[in-house]
């Protein structure tokens, strides 16, 4: 890590955060201060290893000058920690790309397998906010479409986060559970799917022009579970992009104005990172490259045996349950490493 530029960075978004009319752009203030949160704890964060990094060898020593056995096994276990925290901080610094520090717009789908599909959708919808929850990381969600029977059709949600875009980006593709049908009578084992997109969130500098008469915008009352109205007015906005078919939609706000707004912006997100692929296979294009891996990235089998595992890193583990309520940072770090490898390959 480059510590003086860090330094220099947060010196300037002091500077900035320091102007008195800072304020006067709300977002602009907004993203300052986030940024300059952030860039500050991982100051603090680099200088907290490095003491524990020196303590360590402290304790070592005392611990083998006293010849004091539960020192050593203290020791040992510090020594661990330190491992796996100087592990995801190395992991952070391969997030290097253009929109790799930006929030991230996450989609959750059901796809083949009916109701279970729909129920393994929640999951995942779950286990993303249990994972943001974890770390301490604000979730917005804009729109959900229940299932009938039990799930969700999809939902689409924003997670407030420095580099959320670059971390959660691994998790794009289909993802898959094979589990005993709780919604069979039979008690037969089924196999279900639930996609994943992720998408930058859009911002000022973004140059995404959409034309009003691409679009078709329809209103209608929004619902909750089992179909039930959640509001008697037709706040609930959908916008459809005719020239792509991008569909968005948005009913968590009161009013028509709020969730347009916010429909346009997943609308933005999503033609931009549309573009970003585009270019992408372009670029792929020259090298006679194929596409970067396989669409369907993770298998998470309940029965008649129990494990997760990533087709594309072979990471797995033996406990699903605590994967799908959130401790899935081994599983985005190992797609980070595994993504950066193949792209040096290629």
């Amino acid at each position: 890590m480059d510590l003086d530029a860090l330094r220099a960075q947060i010196a300037e978004l002091e500077e900035q955060a320091a102007r008195p009319d800072l304020w006067d752009d709300q977002e602009k203030a907004q993203k300052v201060t986030s940024q300059l949160a952030h860039k500050q704890g991982e100051l603090r964060r680099v200088a907290d290893l490095r003491q524990r990094l020196d303590d360590l060898t402290v304790l070592y020593e005392l611990a083998e000058a006293e010849n004091d056995e539960s020192s050593l096994v203290e020791a040992d276990a510090e020594r661990e920690k330190l491992r796996s925290d100087i592990s995801s901080l190395e992991v952070r610094t391969l997030l290097s790309g253009e929109y790799d520090e930006r929030d991230a717009l996450v989609t959750v789908r059901a796809e083949a397998g009916g109701v279970d599909a729909a129920d393994f959708a929640e999951m995942l919808m779950r286990m993303y906010a249990r994972w943001a929850e974890r770390h301490g990381y604000q979730v917005d969600v804009y729109d959900t479409s229940y299932a009938e029977e039990a799930g969700i059709k999809s939902a689409t949600f924003r997670v407030h986060a420095p580099y959320a875009y670059g971390t959660l980006s691994v998790e794009q593709g289909t993802h898959r559970l094979v589990r005993i049908s709780p919604f069979d009578n039979q008690g037969r084992r089924q196999t279900s799917f639930a996609g994943v997109e992720v998408v930058p969130v859009v911002e000022q500098t973004d140059h995404i022009d959409i034309d009003e008469k691409d679009l078709r915008i329809d209103v209608y009352r929004s619902s909750g579970p089992g179909g039930q109205g959640v509001n008697t007015t037709d706040s609930a906005v959908r916008i459809t992009h005719l020239p792509t078919g991008i569909v968005v939609s948005c009913q968590n706000e009161r009013s028509q104005l709020q969730n347009k707004a916010t429909a346009m912006a997943v609308l933005q997100a999503k033609l931009l990172d549309r573009k970003r692929q585009e270019e992408q296979e372009w670029r792929d294009s020259l090298k006679d490259a194929g596409s970067s891996w396989g669409n369907q990235m993770r298998s998470y089998v309940l029965h008649p045996y129990q494990m997760v595992k990533d087709l594309r890193t072979e990471y797995e583990v033996g406990n699903p349950s605590a994967v799908l309520d959130g401790d899935i940072d081994q599983f985005i770090e190992a797609g980070i490493r595994w993504r950066r490898q193949h792209a040096q390959a290629n």
